[in-house]
């Protein structure tokens, strides 16, 4: 074998059995990403693990860090640092780490530190529009957690657009007391009257007392007027509210229901 043949070989094996400097970050990611997602690890080793991977500020790293809010430890001072380190971790990352958080919220069990993250990356209408199209993952239907829709109807209560007003409304009629009780409370937020005809419609069939006082203080707060066509259903709705009566003005006030 002619000896630049061999020498060639040499150079070859050397190269494959000399360790890598610098190994792809993908792997060492994950090496890290296990320690910081498993609950049942040292709390000094889960923690190591999320303020490296934190330091890459990188997509890869960023959406392994996501996972560290898929569960909670004790004591909560712990549990609450290290998901601060975890947080600022993601949105070092930068916008390019969205596309996993909007995955991630697909299944999340609970959405407060995804939303959190999402106002620190985005501008006011680039939150609104994210929060608007998380929403229209779910339905009104029975689910098992109602936390995450319930969660996002909340952030948006603290938003104002037409297009809140129109996402959330549908909510009015949700299954779940607790959600539609935040849907009134995001409905009124957006100041228009436009959303009268869908509260009315709303305490028709709504069964919750304490709903229908919302809507009612709402209603009176804002001194919204009822379209004469609806008065005649939101007096039957609110026959056994908190005293509260449509005047003959249209509004809602508490008293005789004159004025």
């Amino acid at each position: 074998m002619p000896p630049e043949v061999v020498l060639g070989i040499f150079d070859f094996l050397r190269k494959s059995s000399a360790p890598s400097s610098a190994p792809p970050l993908d792997k060492k990611v994950a090496s890290y990403a296990k320690v910081a997602a498993d609950k049942r690890a040292q709390a000094y080793d889960r923690i190591e693990a999320i303020q490296t991977l934190a330091s890459m500020k990188s997509v890869d790293a960023a959406s392994a860090l996501l996972k560290r809010f898929t569960f909670t430890i004790d004591p909560s001072i712990t549990d609450q640092d290290e998901k601060e380190v975890a947080f600022q971790g993601v949105a070092d990352a930068g916008k390019g780490v969205i596309p996993a958080i909007r995955d991630f919220c697909i299944k999340a069990e609970t959405l407060s530190w995804p939303i959190k993250i999402l106002r620190s990356l985005l501008d006011d209408d680039e939150y609104r529009d994210e929060l608007i199209s998380l929403l229209e993952m779910f339905d009104t239907e029975y689910t098992r957690n109602v936390e995450p829709k319930q969660q996002i109807i909340t952030a948006l209560g603290g938003l104002s657009g037409g297009e809140i007003r129109e996402a959330v409304e549908r909510f009015l009629d949700d299954v779940n007391e607790t959600v539609r009780f935040h849907a009134v409370q995001t409905t009124f937020a957006q100041g228009s009257d436009e959303s009268v005809p869908a509260l009315i419609k709303a305490i028709t069939t709504e069964e919750s007392v304490r709903i229908k006082n919302k809507v009612a203080e709402g209603l009176m707060g804002r001194g919204w007027i009822i379209p004469e066509e609806l008065r005649s259903a939101a007096r039957e709705a609110l026959r056994d509210s908190g005293g509260f009566v449509i005047a003959d003005s249209g509004r809602v006030q508490r008293g005789s229901g004159f004025g």
